[in-house]
């Protein structure tokens, strides 16, 4: 059989490599998904999407269709900790429905879609791109690299055909235990496990009837013996997923569920599974041609949602560095830049998922906790004042400095104006300090900064008599480089960015700033291209 070639091969067809071949799609690069699954996951992995991971979605064109599905609009986000859902209500912390909400520094706020409802979404749009190909029941079995091209083998699972692939670059999205990483040798820094656990999914309308808690995003239980497991509602209806924190052997079922709800109730069990939470990040994001994105390269506890959070940011910040490099405008250190740019952050979310996990397993159980007495009050004050004194143990678990105030310093693509980072505490604050995300504010209705990155380089020239920058347009234009100058004239965004003169990348991040153009234009187009 004649060697297929395309751009990129992606080894895994989840949200992560899903997302990479949308961001390549647009573009008009052609990329191969290959997915060893028969179809879509059965099974919700994940329950929401950060704000960063929303603007993604704007970014796609399907932030609108992911807010119709998954959990209702109108239902409140809070967070409940109890004994059970008919037993004591230990705190709550109150958080308001999507419906309606607006946030200052984003266009889009976070939302509750889990993967079960989110998947086919992505899937649908990777798929109206007509450079995308999606197959499903295809296993890669080997690859090989050299500074041409990666040949992979790949097996039809449906037919036992063997495919090659000629690829100039290979992404492994292909989740924990990733093929491609075992195949490249890959090494994981981290502590690794950090715990057994067991996911009991199931089906329980009556469930949603008989409990006195309300609608809420997460129930989290500490009983008599412990702080042992969180509930997540998913469709807002009747579909629930138990995370068992601690255990390494499934017990019974009903027992699970009984202690849950702190009665005998109807259910219907859908899924039961084992599984690891883990804290580790690849020792290498890249070898040759060959790269690892989202669980593939780093994974962590899901407590905090940064799991998904991190991989579609991987996706995006990979898929403009390798459209620039297939389209000849991208120099030799752009592709260096992606593990530069994503490993520190994964470090940080991964010990951070994982510190979170820990200090709610630790929140103090009394045998009398769950009781009606004056020593079950007592116990449940005890642990209402360990509570307080958790640092991240309510709200949306960490602050959006986390999610959004990362910025990529040390990026030799990056050019810093010696700015320091905001004060973190525990508000975000927006800011356009090299290396960070671009801000966000409404240009007009409906229309926000963010919608204007994606394509390619982005100028925003500030004042009623803004900077002449032509040099710096005809450099860029002489390297190919996709580049627009954009004014604006309000003074409230203005004072956001905080210069005259801010250059933005593809992927939403500030590359450069000053108050006044480049004294050697080449120079600024050489660095944040790549080709310092």
């Amino acid at each position: 059989m004649p060697t297929q070639r395309i751009p990129v091969l992606i080894v895994g067809g989840g949200p992560v490599g899903l997302a990479l071949a949308i961001e390549l799609g647009i573009a008009g690069i052609g990329c191969l998904v290959v997915e060893h699954r028969e179809g879509l996951i059965s099974l919700p992995r994940t329950t929401g999407l950060s704000v960063r991971s929303m603007e993604f979605n704007r970014r796609w064109r399907v932030a609108e269709k992911v807010k119709r599905v998954g959990w209702p609009s109108t239902h409140p986000n809070d967070f409940v900790y109890c004994t059970s859902m008919i037993g004591h209500e230990l705190a709550r912390v109150q958080v308001p429905p999507y419906e309606g909400r607006t946030l200052h520094y984003t266009p889009e706020p976070p939302c509750g879609c889990a993967s079960i409802f989110y998947e086919p979404i992505l899937l649908e749009r990777a798929r109206s791109l007509s450079t995308v190909d999606i197959r499903y029941l295809h296993s890669l079995v080997a690859f090989t690299q050299d500074d041409e091209r990666v040949i992979a083998t790949v097996a039809d699972q449906e037919t036992g055909q063997i495919k090659t692939i000629a690829a100039q670059y290979l992404v492994g999205c292909d989740g924990a235990d990733s093929s491609v990483a075992q195949q490249l040798g890959t090494t994981f820094e981290g502590i690794g496990v950090v715990s057994k656990s067991i996911n009991v999914y199931f089906r329980s309308p009556e469930l949603a009837r008989i409990h006195t808690k309300g609608w809420a995003r997460f129930y989290r239980f500490t009983d008599s013996r412990g702080s042992w497991g969180e509930l997540l509602p998913i469709d807002g209806k009747e579909l629930f997923r138990l995370s068992v924190f601690n255990e390494d052997k499934i017990g019974d079922v009903g027992a699970y569920v009984q202690r849950l709800a702190g009665t005998e109730v109807v259910y219907e069990l859908v899924s039961l599974t084992k599984w690891e939470r883990r804290e580790c990040v690849a020792n290498r994001y890249r070898v040759g041609r060959v790269f690892l994105a989202g669980d593939a390269a780093h994974q962590n506890s899901p407590t905090g949602g940064l799991g998904l959070h991190t991989g579609l940011a991987d996706a995006v910040d990979l898929g403009w560095k390798l459209t620039a490099t297939l389209n000849g405008w991208g120099g030799i250190a752009l592709l260096d830049a992606y593990e530069t740019e994503r490993k520190p952050v994964a470090v940080t979310n991964v010990r951070l998922s994982t510190d979170e996990f820990n200090t709610l397993a630790a929140l103090p159980a009394d045998p009398e906790i769950d009781q009606n007495s004056p020593a079950g009050e007592a116990a449940r004050q005890t642990w209402r004042d360990a509570f307080v004194r958790t640092p991240r143990s309510g709200g949306y678990i960490f602050s959006e400095n986390v999610r959004l105030g990362y910025a990529y310093e040390s990026s030799p693509i990056i050019i810093s104006d010696g700015s320091v980072p905001p004060v973190d505490n525990g508000e975000f604050v927006p800011t356009a300090r090299p290396g960070g995300r671009a801000p966000h504010a409404w240009m007009a209705p409906g229309c926000s900064t963010l919608d204007l990155f994606g394509t390619g380089f982005v100028l925003f020239r500030f004042g009623s008599r803004p900077h002449d920058v032509g040099e710096l347009v005809r450099v860029a234009a002489a390297r190919k480089v996709p580049f627009r100058v954009v004014d604006l004239v309000d003074d409230r965004i203005k004072a956001l960015y905080d210069c005259q003169l801010v250059l933005v990348r593809p992927d939403g991040h500030v590359a450069w700033r000053s108050d006044e153009p480049p004294a050697v234009p080449h120079l600024l187009v050489n660095q944040v291209s790549g080709h310092s």
